[in-house]
């Protein structure tokens, strides 16, 4: 062999050398390339529960939309108030979990429905926005300053991201020229990052708005508040008239829906502005999504089939979410009217005898009135006649509803009522404390140890003491927002809770300290024997107490401690007032004893409801003036027919702070003023 052959013969060994070294490198990148593939498809299995889980969040923020949407409408309040769907740690939460899509910077979107839902989740986010900016209203500074910054941090972070992606071409096809790529990329920032980054800025401009405006709003009422002091002139015995009532609740309701921060936000200026950017985004939305398509195809992306669940919840929740930030855009006009007042102009120059055509004197005159209780921002605007008969047909509404709700139980049971001889009777000044500690009394107490007795006569029928029980059940509702408003020293709320926990006892087990009513015993069956023996397991209970060393009580030996005194005087009276007499008393007669005393300890209390419902009317924090005369429209409507039966009666010759102690009218009632 020549030596040229032999070169030849080395450099072609040389060659297929290099040749397996290339395909087993090629081979050796292919097969990485397909393990990394079947990696990367096991780790996008999750995707399309994760899709579930983005979709989920994005139901529970619908649902809270079309909750204050209803709220709205069946309260007769077409500026949507924000109840349910408020701005809060837990509401980002949720929402920042609706918006995973638009943050997602890596997951390709080659499908139209998985693009149309990335687009769609940045209306959605418009949306939201602009139904929460109304509850800005009900935070103090220092929830607006957090709340405000947490949402500041969510909206800057998803326009970051998104922006990312236009630039990466996630959100579109980068295939076209350089051209119509910057183009794209520019509609794409102008219908998707800047409405969010508008809408942030009408939050910030509307928070430092909403503090000087509650600051205005809080002077204006307590001017309104005087006047309505004065209005009605509020006197012992003047608001137990259920009339002279609904007025004052009437005028407080204008005060607190014209000064609701809320309202005044709802019918700001910022606020049409966000209800004008979440219609057109929506129209945008729905114009490059749906009218294009007629199907927008199978998902294409990791997140597979839950992507069209998010596409359809969120374009549902889009389009409910746009019939309350679109209303309160008219709200608005219709708050400042200033086509209204030209009407009013036209309709003056046709009027006769000096009253504009087609108003009713005596309407004009009731309106007037009203008026003065409307609180503005600006008092060169006039204010909305039909808003104004809105908000007070609203509260005449809710009475009317409310009273169709009365206590018929407790109507019963007062209707047994002997003016107030039984809060004389059921205490005496003969009977001696067992108690070491002297304790105050309080209006449910002697009500709980006296149902208690009743309970424990085993021959009335199941049907009356139910009866009684219900009407007691239903009396102290309105017995502890007496206690509540208007008692709440501290002396008399341990009373009043160790009173609560024994109704607990005694309605729910039938039982008083453990023990049953009634309970079955041979040799106890007259009501002298009865009440003997509760007397004697009361004295028995507080000495335990008392044997006890001070350091040593819990607040259980407390609690016993104040409901054995309890039922140790109030059987103790009873015997006393019978003396031998006792053993001829039958259980029916002492059944009907204690009925009037509880029916007359009631009537006592329950005069003071007008003074409840009127102290419900006002309060100090702007945030909760609203729900609070809500709460006394209520109790008014609840109440109508209590108040209607006991306001002829004559009330004791007291101050009016001391209709509100038990203590003091059986004091006055044992040894009447001069």
């Amino acid at each position: 062999m020549s030596p040229n052959m032999v070169s030849d013969f080395r450099q072609f060994q040389l060659l297929v050398a290099a040749c397996n070294d290339t395909v087993a490198d090629y081979l050796n990148q292919l097969w990485e390339l397909v393990v990394t593939s079947d990696q990367q498809t096991m780790y996008n299995k999750p995707m399309p529960w994760i899709g579930m889980y983005i979709a989920l969040a994005s139901l529970f923020c619908t649902l809270a939309m079309v909750a204050d949407l209803l709220h709205g409408l069946r309260n007769r309040k077409l500026w949507f108030p924000c109840k349910y769907f408020t701005l809060n740690a837990a509401s980002l939460t949720v929402i920042a979990v609706a918006m995973k899509l638009p943050m997602d910077l890596n997951n390709l979107m080659p499908g139209d429905v998985d693009k149309a839902a990335k687009i769609g989740s940045l209306s959605f986010m418009c949306t939201m926005m602009a139904n929460l900016l109304p509850s800005l209203a009900t935070m103090d500074i220092k929830e607006l300053v957090s709340n405000m910054i947490a949402l500041a941090i969510l909206v800057i972070t998803l326009a970051g991201n998104v922006c990312i992606q236009i630039y990466t071409g996630i959100v579109f096809n980068s295939s076209a020229d350089d051209e119509i790529l910057f183009v794209d990329r520019l509609f794409y920032v102008v219908i998707c990052v800047v409405p969010i980054l508008m809408l942030l800025i009408i939050y910030a401009c509307s928070s430092l708005a909403i503090l000087k405006s509650k600051q205005i709003l809080e002077l204006k009422y307590q001017a309104a508040h005087q006047t309505a002091l004065k209005d009605q002139n509020l006197q012992v015995g003047r608001l137990l008239c259920v009339e002279l009532l609904k007025q004052h609740v009437r005028n407080y309701w204008i005060m607190a829906g014209t000064g609701s921060p809320q309202f005044m936000a709802a019918c700001s200026a910022t606020t049409s502005a966000s209800g004008v950017i979440c219609a057109a985004t929506t129209g945008f939305f729905i114009y490059l999504t749906i009218f294009p398509f007629k199907h927008l195809g199978h998902p294409m992306s990791d997140y597979k089939w839950s992507m069209s669940v998010i596409f359809r919840i969120q374009f549902v929740g889009m389009i409910l979410g746009t019939i309350a930030p679109v209303a309160r855009c008219f709200a608005a006009l219709n708050f400042k009217l200033s086509v209204k007042l030209i009407w009013k102009q036209v309709k003056a120059m046709f009027s006769t005898s000096g009253i504009v055509l087609g108003q009713n004197p005596a309407q004009l005159g009731k309106y007037k009135d009203l008026r003065r209780y409307v609180l503005q921002l600006q008092d060169d605007i006039e204010f909305a006649e039909r808003t104004l008969k809105g908000i007070s047909k609203s509260v005449n509404h809710m009475i009317r509803k409310a009273e169709k709700q009365q206590p018929q139980n407790l109507m019963k049971l007062l209707a047994k009522s002997r003016e107030y001889a039984g809060v004389e009777k059921f205490d005496s000044l003969l009977v001696h404390y067992v108690v070491s500690e002297e304790y105050l009394n309080c209006w449910s107490l002697p009500l709980v140890t006296l149902t208690s007795i009743a309970m424990s006569l085993p021959n009335i029928q199941k049907k009356r003491i139910d009866c009684s029980v219900s009407g007691v059940s239903e009396g102290l509702v309105y017995v502890k927002l007496v206690e509540k408003n208007l008692n709440a020293t501290d002396d008399h709320v341990s009373i009043q809770k160790a009173a609560k926990k024994l109704w607990v006892e005694v309605e729910v087990y039938h039982k008083w300290l453990g023990h049953k009513l009634p309970k079955p015993m041979s040799g106890v069956n007259t009501p002298g024997q009865i009440l003997q023996w509760l007397r004697d397991t009361a004295k028995d209970m507080v000495d335990k107490v008392e044997s006890t060393d001070i350091r040593g009580r819990s607040d259980d030996s407390k609690y016993r401690s104040i409901c054995s005194n309890s039922m140790y005087r109030i059987t103790q009276t009873i015997l006393h007032s019978y003396h031998t007499n006792i053993d001829e008393l039958s259980q029916e007669e002492l059944f009907v004893q204690l009925s009037w005393m509880l029916a007359d300890i009631l009537a006592a209390c329950l005069t003071n409801l007008p003074q409840v419902i009127a102290l419900k009317c006002h309060t100090s924090a702007i945030e909760k003036r609203e729900a609070s005369v809500q709460a006394a429209a209520q109790l008014l409507g609840e109440t109508t027919k209590i108040i209607n039966s006991l306001q002829d009666r004559e009330l004791p010759t007291l101050n009016p702070d001391e209709l509100a102690f038990i203590d003091k009218w059986c004091a006055y009632l044992k040894n009447p003023y001069p």
